[in-house]
C-alpha cells in the first residue's frame, strides 16, 4: 500500500469499535498513518443502522467527512451501507460503499502487531470480535438484515490472537460479537472457548503477576448455560463477574411483541439464579421504553423488574422506529413525550441502582484495569486510578 493518510469515523456497537480498531491496526501495520479527518487522503465510515436515529448519524456523518475534507476518498462501511448502499453512493463521486467483509479482504495483513492496541492510541482493553450476524428476528431490529446469518471465527484462530495478545502484555480480552452466545466452531461453543483462554492467560502470565482476564461483552439471556456461570463462580474473576444481559422489557407482553424468547419471569429466574451461584456478580442492562402498544402499566412491569434485578448500569433507549421492522408498521406508536418521559423515569432508576450498587461493593476487594486517571474494575465500575501506575495495568484494590 502506498503511504497515505487515513482517518476513521466509528459509530454504533462494541463490535463496530472492534472493526474500527481492526481497520486502524491493519493500515498502520500496511506503513499508513492516521491523521485528522480534515487533513487524511481516506476517511472510513463505519456505520450503525440499528434505529432510525442511527441512520441519521451515519448519512451526517459521511455529508461532514466529504465538506470537511474536499480531497479524501469516503469508503463507507458498515450495517447502514449494507441496508442503504445507493443512498450513500448518490451522496457525492468520492464516496465508496464497500461492505465489511470486502474492506477487511482489502486490509488483511499477515503482520500480526498487537502492541498496537496499546501503544498507538488503543484502549487498554482489547476487544477480540468471535461472532458475527444473527439469526433471531426481533420485531424493532433490522441488524440480522444488514450483518447476516450467525457465523462464528475459527476457534483456533480467536485462541492464536488472544495468546498474541496475552504475550503482549494485555490484561482484559473483551469478546464481542453480535449474537455472542452463539459462538459455536465444530462443536466447540462460547463456554469452552472461554476456558481455553484463560488456560493462555495462565500460561502468558509472568511469575508473580496479576493474571490477565476476560471479560463477555453482551450475551442474551437464553446463552447463559451451568458451564459459564460455573466458570464465573469459580475462576476468581479471571472471567469477570460481570455481565451485559439485555433485558428489552420486564413485561412478558411485551417481549411476546418483539419475538424476545424469554418472558419477564425466565429473566427474573435467570438472575436470581446468577446472584444465589456468584454472590459478587454485577449485571448490566438493555431497555426499550415505548415499544408500541407498551401501557403504562407495562411500563411499571418494567421498572419493577429492574430494580428486582438490581442492575448496577442500565442502558435506556427510546423506541426508535425503524423502516423495514414489523414494529415499524404498527398503529399503536407510543407518543414521543410518553417515550421521552418513561426513559427518563428509567434513567433515574437506572442511576439509583448503580449508586447502590458501587455503595455495596465497598471495602471489598477487586482487580481493576488502568486506563488513565481512572481504573475499570472487575464488576464495571469507574473509579480513581491508584498514584503510580501506568495505563494497562491490572492491580488490586479496595473499592
Amino acid at each position: 500500500m502506498p503511504s497515505i493518510s487515513f482517518h476513521i469515523v466509528n459509530l454504533g456497537c462494541k463490535v463496530n469499535r472492534v472493526e474500527a480498531d481492526s481497520m486502524h491496526a491493519a493500515l498502520i501495520a500496511q506503513g499508513a498513518s492516521y491523521a485528522p479527518e480534515e487533513a487524511a487522503d481516506l476517511v472510513i465510515v463505519n456505520t450503525c443502522t440499528v434505529t432510525a436515529e442511527a441512520d441519521k448519524k451515519a448519512r451526517k456523518a459521511v455529508h461532514h467527512a466529504l465538506a470537511a475534507n474536499p480531497l479524501a476518498d469516503v469508503v463507507v462501511t458498515g450495517c447502514a451501507a449494507a441496508i442503504s448502499a445507493d443512498a450513500f453512493k448518490a451522496m457525492s463521486p468520492r464516496v465508496r460503499v464497500v461492505g465489511k467483509a470486502q474492506l477487511e479482504g482489502e486490509l488483511a495483513s499477515e503482520v500480526r502487531t498487537p502492541q498496537l492496541r496499546i501503544g498507538d492510541g488503543f484502549r487498554t482493553r482489547v476487544g477480540l470480535k468471535v461472532q458475527d450476524g444473527c439469526d433471531h428476528a426481533c420485531t424493532y431490529c433490522i441488524v440480522h438484515v444488514a450483518r447476516g446469518k450467525a457465523r462464528s471465527s475459527r476457534f483456533e484462530d480467536i485462541v492464536r490472537e488472544a495468546r498474541a495478545y496475552f504475550q503482549a502484555g494485555v490484561k482484559e480480552i473483551v469478546l464481542t460479537g453480535i449474537d455472542i452466545g452463539a459462538y459455536c466452531h465444530e462443536h466447540r461453543g462460547i463456554t469452552e472457548l472461554v476456558r481455553v483462554l484463560l488456560e493462555e492467560a495462565d500460561r502468558a502470565c509472568a511469575t508473580g503477576d496479576a493474571p490477565a482476564r476476560i471479560r463477555i461483552s453482551s450475551i442474551e439471556p437464553r446463552s447463559i448455560d451451568d458451564g459459564l456461570i460455573e466458570i464465573l463462580a469459580s475462576s476468581n474473576g479471571r472471567l469477570c463477574r460481570h455481565l451485559h444481559v439485555p433485558m428489552q422489557s420486564g413485561s412478558s407482553k411485551v417481549l411476546r411483541e418483539m419475538d424476545r424468547p424469554y418472558s419477564a419471569q425466565e429473566y427474573r429466574s435467570l438472575v436470581r439464579k446468577l446472584r444465589a451461584d456468584v454472590p459478587s456478580i454485577a449485571l448490566s442492562t438493555d431497555v426499550i421504553v415505548g415499544f408500541p402498544g407498551e401501557s403504562d402499566a407495562e411500563f411499571g412491569e418494567t421498572c419493577d423488574l429492574v430494580k428486582d434485578c438490581g442492575f448496577m448500569r442500565l442502558h435506556v433507549f427510546p423506541y426508535s422506529r425503524r423502516a423495514g421492522t414489523p414494529a415499524a408498521e404498527r398503529p399503536d406508536q407510543v407518543a414521543s413525550e410518553t417515550k421521552k418521559d418513561r426513559a427518563a423515569i428509567l434513567r433515574h432508576i437506572g442511576s439509583d441502582l448503580a449508586r447502590r450498587d458501587l455503595e455495596s461493593r465497598k471495602g471489598s476487594s477487586e482487580y481493576c484495569l488502568v486506563e488513565g486517571a481512572m481504573c475499570l474494575s472487575e464488576s464495571y465500575h469507574e473509579i480513581e486510578a491508584p498514584a503510580g501506575c501506568k495505563p494497562g495495568d491490572l492491580v488490586r484494590m479496595t473499592l
